[in-house]
This record gives structure tokens, sequence and C-alpha cells, in this order.
């Protein structure tokens, strides 16, 4: 014989609703982080606004021409970005060039290499570098490593002047050679970015290396890899995203630094591919060095370069956030 159980009570097998709005501290929380988002999202979008508006009367009487001229003559009217536009792009390749192996090979130091005893102090000093001001970097640019950067230029010319980049319009092999052509140069001033835009390129690398799946490493192991081989195939691939975020990172902070470019390079307004050659310019460096004594009309074609520089500093970083919120959770591993 079957026994008919009585069915339950449709309120007794509907769905609980449960509330998705945050209350109390959580509540709190949320609202105090929209706050400040928005108000981070207000003031760039203001400064960015700021800079439009002041540059408009600059864009209105030289048009295009003001992003291709290279001279920059108040006197005879004439004002283009051109040939500092170029420095700054050369200065931060050149600082790319060298900050980019010292922060990947740091950050696979750290979270690879490092005993973990030693890693938080390694990971503070790292830090503490993007701690000390502008000037400082400056002044050890200045008067430390620019001496031995000449050097440096010198034999890179010898050895490698058949490459453009590398050329300089001096004798390499003479007798008595002339060190005031290698001085002051975009090489130079990239060394002390460099060393500016490590830390921050090392920090994203790092926090992505220590993300990668404990599982796929010990895998790789047990199949019988080395470190290296285990950092060749697992963790280089898992950290994709956040090697070309950081490296876009600091491509964004070389492209704007002021006082370590302006107390290193020597002005220059040109556009010119030797790196390693004296005169270059930026334009950071240039707003801070003309700022002061520029007249209305000019402080408009200041603020118009700084917009420029604004826009390209701002498409980077955004790209670059972009690619380390994208970086893979998995994918393109191989044990």
């Amino acid at each position: 014989m079957t026994t008919t159980l009585p069915e339950p009570a449709a309120a007794e097998i509907a769905p609980r609703r449960l509330a998705r709005r945050a209350t109390g501290t959580d509540r709190l929380f949320e609202l105090s982080a929209t706050a400040v988002g928005a108000a981070v999202l207000a003031i760039t979008g203001g400064i960015g606004v700021f800079l439009a508006w002041q540059a408009v009367p600059t864009l209105k009487r030289y048009g295009w021409s003001f992003f291709t001229e290279t001279a920059w003559q108040p006197e005879a009217n004439v004002l283009g970005i051109g040939a500092v536009l170029a420095g700054t792009v050369s200065i931060a390749l050149v600082a790319l060039a060298i900050a980019f192996p010292l922060a990947l090979a740091t950050a696979l130091y750290i979270s690879e290499y490092a005993p973990f005893r030693v890693r938080p102090t390694l990971i503070s000093l790292v830090d503490l570098m993007a701690a000390v001001p502008s000037i400082v970097y400056g002044l050890w640019g200045a008067l430390l490593v620019m001496p031995h950067a000449a050097e440096l230029a010198l034999w890179m010319h010898q050895h490698l002047g058949w490459l453009p980049f590398f050329d300089v319009d001096a004798d390499p092999n003479a007798a008595m050679w002339d060190r005031s052509r290698y001085v002051s140069s975009a090489f130079c001033a990239g060394i002390a970015v460099a060393m500016m835009v490590m830390p921050m390129a090392c920090a994203v690398m790092r926090e992505v290396f220590s993300q990668t799946p404990p599982g796929e490493k010990e895998a790789a192991l047990a199949l019988g890899a080395t470190r290296w081989g285990v950092v060749r195939a697992v963790v280089l691939p898992f950290g994709r995203g956040g090697i070309i975020g950081g490296t876009m990172l600091g491509l964004g902070r070389a492209l704007g630094e002021t006082i370590a470019v302006l107390l290193i390079i020597s002005p220059a307004f040109d556009v010119k591919l030797r790196v390693l050659e004296v005169g270059s310019n930026s334009i950071s460096a240039l707003i801070a060095g003309r700022f002061g004594d520029a007249s209305p009309a000019q402080l408009s074609a200041l603020l118009a370069a700084g917009f420029v520089l604004f826009v390209i500093t701002l498409v980077i970083n955004t790209l670059a956030s972009i690619i380390v919120n994208r970086s893979r959770s998995g994918a393109g591993a191989e044990a």
C-alpha cells in the first residue's frame, strides 16, 4: 500500500529572498569608498577640463603647427612642441629600457628566489625607493651618475655608433675625447628616471607573480622542472598581464618626470634620435623651466603642452590598468 504525503504549502517551498543591500558599517564603507572614488574622478576630470580650456587660445592661434613646430621662440611668435614631445618620448624609452629588466629581475627574485625571512625587508626597501623625492634623484644623476654615464656613452659610441641611436657628432677615437658632447643628454636623464619608475613597475609585477596558483608550481616541480623551469613555464605566463601593465605604468610616470630631468638635461629644441648626445628636453621640464617668467600667451602655450602630456599619460595609465585587471588566472601556463 502506497502512502501519499501531503504536498507542502507554497509558502514553505518558495525561495527565501536575500537582501543584497549593505547595512550598518558595510553601508558606511561603501558610501565612503564611492565618495572617494568619485572625488578622484572629479579632480582628474577637472584638471583635464582646465588644461583643455586654457589650451584653446593657443590651439586656435597656431593650429596643427603647434604639434609639428620644433622651435620655442616666444619673441618671434614661433611656438611648438614637436621637439620637446620627441625628447619626452626618448627620455621615457631610455628609462624604460633600463628599468624594465631591473624591475622584472627584482620582482622574480623577491617572489621566487629570496628566502621567506628577508622578503618583507626587500619589499620595504624597493617600496622605499618610490618615496625618495625627485630632486634627490636629480642631484644623484647630475653629480654622481653623469660623469660615469659619459664614459659609458663614449664606449657605446665607439662600439655601437653605426646605429643612429648611439651616434654622436664627435670623434670617439680622438686622443682627448670631448666629454661635453656626452653629458646632459637623454641617456643621462633616462638613467635617473629609470630609478624612479623601477619601484612602481616592480611592485605591480611582484604582486601578480605572488598570485601564481601554488598547485601549478607544485605540479611543475613534481614533473621534474627546475626552479627556473617553473618560472619560465608557470610564473611568467601567469604574470604576463602584470609585466605589461607594470611596464606601461612605469612608462606613464617616466613621461611626466620633471625635476630630475630639468636638473640633468641641457635644453635643446631640435628633434634628434641620438640619445647619447648632449641636449634634449621634455614637456614637463619645459613647463617647469619657463612657467615663472611666461607671458599670458606663453602661459597658454605651456598649459596646452601640459594638456597634451596629460592626455598621453592618462591613456597609457588607463590601458595599463585594464591590462592588469584582465591578467590571466590560469590560462596559458604549462606544467
